[in-house]
């Protein structure tokens, strides 16, 4: 309380946050405890994936060239936000915008294959009740869908944010954070591609 001032419980005048360091290392952890969850989900796809309940198996299911154009649609949204970093380390704001949109568009192109494959295979019966497979299938398949339905949402939003208040610092180092979200989604793809679709087709 100051004299004959008004009792003050707070700092009217905010402090200057530090620069990077402790954001992108809380970032780098909760990365961490992603790749934790996804390797549980692996590891159930691992002891659960041959558990076919006299059901359909992954080469009765799995229509391969599908998932490789849509494998293709990640890693090509992965190269455009390459150019949308490109782009903000050149002070470029429209720039950044544009590759953020089309990343944006190679994802829902990815999100949109994917949910016409789930569509595909309910209507065939082949639902995640229908074997201890097909419940590890969806899970692991679906919790990426679901980051990638994340990421897209954060790339409007940050869209929106360049839009407004251009490639501040705070702008920039957001942008870091989502790249390595992306990279990381995109890595997490191709383990799903290989140990499930290619190797399910082995089977």
């Amino acid at each position: 309380m100051t004299a004959g001032g008004p009792v003050s419980f707070y700092d009217l005048d905010e402090h200057d946050h530090p620069e990077g360091g402790s954001t992108m290392l809380g970032f780098w952890i909760y990365l961490m405890s992603d790749c934790l969850i996804f390797a549980i989900l692996f590891a159930c796809y691992a002891v659960l994936g041959g558990n076919f309940a006299a059901g359909p198996s992954p080469r009765d299911l799995f229509d391969l060239p599908l998932v490789a154009v849509n494998t293709a649609m990640l890693l090509f949204s992965s190269i455009t936000y390459g150019f949308a970093m490109l782009a903000m380390q050149r002070d470029q704001a429209r720039q950044v915008q544009f590759w953020l949109l089309v990343t944006g568009l190679f994802g829902a192109a990815f999100l949109s294959i994917e949910l016409y494959e789930f569509a595909h295979l309910i209507h065939e019966g082949a639902t995640p009740q229908r074997s201890a497979f097909l419940s590890a299938f969806f899970t692991l398949v679906g919790t990426h869908g679901l980051h990638v339905t994340f990421g897209i949402v954060w790339l409007l939003t940050l869209m929106v944010q360049v839009g407004k208040r251009g490639l501040i610092q705070a702008n920039k180092r957001r942008l870091m954070c989502l790249s390595l979200f992306w990279h990381f989604l995109d890595v997490i793809w191709i383990g799903v591609f290989t140990f499930v679709y290619l190797m399910g087709m082995l089977r």
